[in-house]
């Protein structure tokens, strides 16, 4: 039997002991540098990861028109204005308003007497102006809720979700005015403005607006965009001009989108421009909400036909090309409808297609309601069923 000194026992087993923690510390480093690669990298894959409990079935509807009370005809206008608001159509033409329920059913009309009357809708309520006239209504789809009567001409009138609205008049010593009335036609703000305003975003529960301003800069029309606060006087932040003419501002808690004729833009919550898009081709159209916005722009000349879907300031845009010319596109509950010739299609801002349906016939633009299309032809509207 062999035998063992009792230094060779305690060496042997320190170094067995030393095998074990150095074997310890090699597993420790390794799960640390697997950790840090992890963390320096999750911006590629966290989304990926954050995305696997939402994978989405494109929804295919079927695009058949709705029959009965449909198409609805417009016989009384050259052209006519369509909207929905309280789950109701909407329909505005040179004479008379409508509101028809969703199978098409006519629940009111009256005359408006206004010439150049142009509609807007919000929520639950309705507002007509006179443009470049003098006045202007809001109504739900009861009764008349107030009417206002200005001395200056009015340029234009938004409404806001909770049911306040902007007006825009001229001014006799300014460019332009602004006049902002509560839900029950209370004037709470009046600003008068140097530079001509050319479009207002309400911020969020009405407290404050987002305004454009064009001017000339260097030879060039220019857009500025501004923050107000109605219990202030003097405004939150005013951005430089971004280099296009402006068309629409959106405002949202992080700054405001401004979508121009020949590009668009974001700034910040504190005015600065933090990105800019030129567009490849003519503007056909564009919306914003929230933060999301989303322009479609037609280049026949080169058959080119593009949506820039912006996921907020910042970023870059996602771009889905198509082979048809673009017609409308709406921004509505985080996914963006774009119309082209033959379809109707919603994508999300990850540019996953969400739901399509084929159209067959010639349309100017589309309204979206609960589980419903609406598409407004020349002279008729057509409603098809739409999930998505």
């Amino acid at each position: 039997m062999p035998m063992y000194e009792t230094d060779d026992i305690v060496e042997k087993k320190k170094r067995q002991k030393r095998k074990k923690n150095f074997i310890r510390f090699i597993v420790i480093m390794v799960i640390l540098a697997i950790a840090l690669v992890i963390f320096v990298t999750q911006e590629l894959w966290l989304p990926k990861l954050r995305g696997l409990g939402k994978q989405y079935t494109t929804i295919v509807n079927d695009g058949r028109l709705a029959e009965g009370n449909f198409p609805i005809e417009i016989n009384d206008s050259e052209s006519f204005q369509m909207a929905c608001a309280d789950n109701i159509l909407c329909v505005l033409s040179d004479a008379n308003i409508y509101l028809y329920s969703s199978e098409g059913g006519l629940i009111k009309k009256r005359q408006h007497a206004y010439t150049n009357a142009v509609m807007n809708t919000s929520a639950d309520r309705i507002l007509i102006y006179e443009s470049g006239g003098y006045r202007f209504s809001v109504e739900d789809r009861n009764d008349m809720i107030y009417t206002k009567n200005f001395t200056e001409n009015i340029m234009f009138v938004r409404l806001s979700p909770d049911g306040y609205s902007a007006v825009v008049t001229t001014s006799a010593d300014y460019d332009s005015e602004i006049s902002v009335f509560d839900r029950d036609g209370k004037l709470i703000y009046n600003r008068k403005c140097v530079e001509r305003v050319n479009d207002i975003s309400f911020t969020e529960e009405s407290s404050g607006c987002v305004i454009s301003y064009i001017y000339a800069e260097n030879g060039s029309l220019v857009t500025s965009v501004q923050e107000v606060d109605f219990t202030r006087s003097s405004e939150k932040w005013t951005s430089p001009g971004l280099d296009t003419s402006g068309l629409q501002v959106c405002g949202f808690s992080g700054g405001a989108a401004l979508i121009g004729i020949d590009a668009c833009g974001y700034v910040d919550g504190s005015g600065n421009i933090t990105s800019m898009y030129h567009y490849d081709g003519e503007f056909a159209g564009g919306s914003c909400e929230k933060g999301k916005s989303a322009v479609i722009i037609n280049s026949d000349e080169t058959r080119k036909y593009t949506a820039a879907l912006f996921d907020g300031g910042g970023k870059e845009p996602l771009e889905l090309c198509f082979e048809s010319p673009l017609v409308d596109v709406v921004v509505l509950d985080g996914l963006a409808y774009i119309m082209t010739e033959n379809t109707v299609e919603a994508y999300d801002f990850s540019g996953g297609l969400r739901s399509t349906a084929q159209i067959n016939g010639t349309y100017t633009g589309f309204a979206r309601t609960d589980g419903y299309v609406y598409l407004k032809g020349f002279n008729k509207i057509d409603r098809i069923n739409y999930e998505s």
